[in-house]
């Protein structure tokens, strides 16, 4: 019944991130992941997934926070008070919020990179560059030496900058982020790794199973 178990994400990297992770853990139950191909199509078809009679039983949600964290969980709020949801906290819950609702899909969000900060996708495949790796501080540098008359990407992908730029000297130069990990280069057995399975575990877990 995974066509009942529904998570979805901003992007193809988020996708294909989160289902690198999912395979590396072996996770279950299985859910279907939707690229929905941005935040404000996604935010626009909420409302279509959670319509009365729906067949969906767990609904998952995973979006950037970009410059303001509230500000992106204020948008979501809003879309799931109109959805019927009584319950929808005033501030995310920084360990992945739940969210139920009387004969309505249970409904969870998180907001990368940690429910806590502003940010995005690339911020949180940051915490799984291996400790200690010279060869991303050695990236970071070289990123944040460019003359800001010469950068060419916005201040808010600096992050977006560094990953990639430091994924560009990997064995296989240019590796996308998912496949990055199925790679081992970056560790999916990271501490921040655990948080995010164990929002999905609350979330997609049947009532009385063990996650």
């Amino acid at each position: 019944m995974a066509d009942r178990l529904l998570l979805v994400v901003e992007g193809s990297d988020d996708m294909h991130v989160l289902s690198a992770i999912l395979k590396r853990h072996a996770f279950k139950p299985e859910f279907v992941i939707r690229d929905e191909k941005g935040f404000q199509s996604l935010i626009a078809r909420v409302a279509i997934h959670l319509k009365p009679g729906t067949d969906l039983e767990r609904f998952g949600i995973i979006v950037d926070a970009d410059a303001d964290v509230l500000g992106r969980w204020q948008e979501i709020r809003t879309v799931l008070e109109r959805a019927g949801y009584r319950s929808v906290p005033e501030s995310p819950d920084p360990a992945g919020t739940l969210i139920e609702q009387d004969e309505a899909p249970r409904v969870g969000v998180w907001i990368m990179p940690n429910n806590l900060v502003p940010g995005m996708l690339e911020d949180y495949v940051r915490f799984l560059v291996p400790p200690g790796d010279a060869l991303y501080d050695r990236a970071c540098r070289c990123v944040d030496e460019i003359p800001d008359t010469e950068r060419r990407f916005a201040a808010q992908h600096l992050s977006k900058a560094r990953i990639h730029t430091w994924l560009a000297w990997q064995d296989d130069p240019g590796t996308p982020m998912g496949l990055a990990i199925t790679k081992r280069y970056l560790d999916a057995d990271s501490p921040q790794v655990g948080g995010l399975l164990s929002w999905l575990n609350r979330l997609f877990a049947r009532d009385g199973a063990p996650p």
